[in-house]
């Protein structure tokens, strides 16, 4: 007795699909080849992850597109059920007629949905109910890989996660980077701790990496380590001109300094002290790989250009500025910067040329 398409491969293929785009918008075209009167369907997965608490995919059958919706558990929707997102859109799809199945033993678990365009006989519905049985193993891979790619990135970051998933886990030399560094650390923070519960430290720190992270990610930065009260940031320059990562970073920067102003503000408003710091940005090569020991390793940044921008940074308390930037990053951009000549930084043969940013 030969199987539907569908079936056949969710036995034998589905195990291999690279992410839940491509296995509804398989298995959806496969069992509308077999037959099936569908008009969409949704695909939904829980992610394990800081502040994503399911993932959802739609996949319209006329167009075979499929769009990607985030159930956040940030934004005080914490009640929604597993496949809500799914439910609603495809009751909008063909005829209204949906139907869903939870895959797998667990009433959380992934959540496989349909919308049809004029009810199923017998032998349809039948089908979709076997569909979502075979579908609980290649889904149970999939969402482990998911997970093991969703825990790494929220540890060791974007890039650091890919390289351990490609199994680099052994020390050797790593990938020269040419990139915008990016460095900024709290000042005062060490002294400022002594006198703060626990508590009140911790939430400061997240509140300063939200700042200066999140406008990293939201110019296409990538955070590659957190340093006690410190953060090292890059804009991969890749197949592009230095420009458009030295422009990014800069951006970046700007936007980092106006949202520790606004939260100063909010600081002052509840009787808590501003949380000074300093910011450097500096253009050159990077060595990213393993270092540690045999059995313990550290992704980390090392070199000549990583040494420069952790000294930069340095020199903003002592001249009252609280981004500075090197001339490596100045003669790439067209961005109007403020001159500050000629500094010797400690550890650095070569005198190194300073820009700040216009107030």
């Amino acid at each position: 007795m030969n199987l539907p398409s569908a079936l056949t491969w969710l036995i034998d293929e589905a195990s291999a699909t690279p992410g839940g785009d491509r296995f509804l918008m398989t298995l959806g075209t496969r069992l509308m080849a077999d037959g099936m009167p569908l008009a969409g369907g949704a695909l939904t997965l829980s992610a394990p992850h800081p502040i994503i608490r399911h993932r959802t995919w739609l996949w319209t059958a006329e167009t075979g597109t499929v769009i990607e919706a985030l159930d956040f558990s940030t934004l005080g929707n914490e009640t929604n059920e597993p496949g809500a997102v799914g439910r609603n859109w495809l009751s909008g799809l063909g005829a209204g007629i949906a139907r869903e199945d939870v895959v797998g033993a667990q009433q959380d678990g992934p959540r496989l949905g349909w919308a049809l365009s004029r009810p199923l006989a017998v032998a349809e519905a039948d089908l979709l109910h076997q569909a979502a049985r075979f579908a609980a193993a290649p889904l149970a891979a999939l969402v482990t890989r998911s997970t093991l790619a969703a825990l790494l990135e929220a540890y060791l970051g974007r890039r650091s996660a890919a390289q351990v998933l490609h199994g680099r886990s052994r020390r050797e030399p790593g990938e020269t980077i040419r990139a915008v560094l990016l460095f900024g650390d709290l000042r005062g923070f060490t002294a400022m701790s002594e006198t703060m519960p626990p508590d009140l430290v911790v939430a400061t720190l997240d509140a300063w990496f939200d700042r200066i992270a999140g406008a990293v990610h939201a110019f296409g930065g990538e955070v590659l380590k957190f340093v006690g009260d410190g953060v090292l940031a890059i804009f991969p320059v890749g197949d592009n001109s230095p420009s458009v990562a030295c422009d990014a970073a800069l951006r970046a920067a700007a936007a980092a300094r106006a949202g520790m102003a606004s939260l100063d503000e909010a600081r002052r408003r509840q009787g808590l002290p501003p949380l000074p710091f300093g910011m450097a940005l500096h253009l050159g090569d990077m060595l990213w790989g393993n270092i540690g020991t045999a059995d313990r390793l550290d992704f980390t940044a090392i070199g000549p250009a990583v040494n420069l921008v952790g000294r930069l940074e340095g020199l903003c308390k002592l001249m009252g500025r609280s981004v500075l930037v090197s001339g490596a990053v100045a003669e790439a951009t067209a961005t109007e910067l403020i001159p500050l000549g000629e500094h010797m930084l400690r550890g650095i043969a070569t005198p190194c040329t300073i820009f700040a940013l216009p107030d």
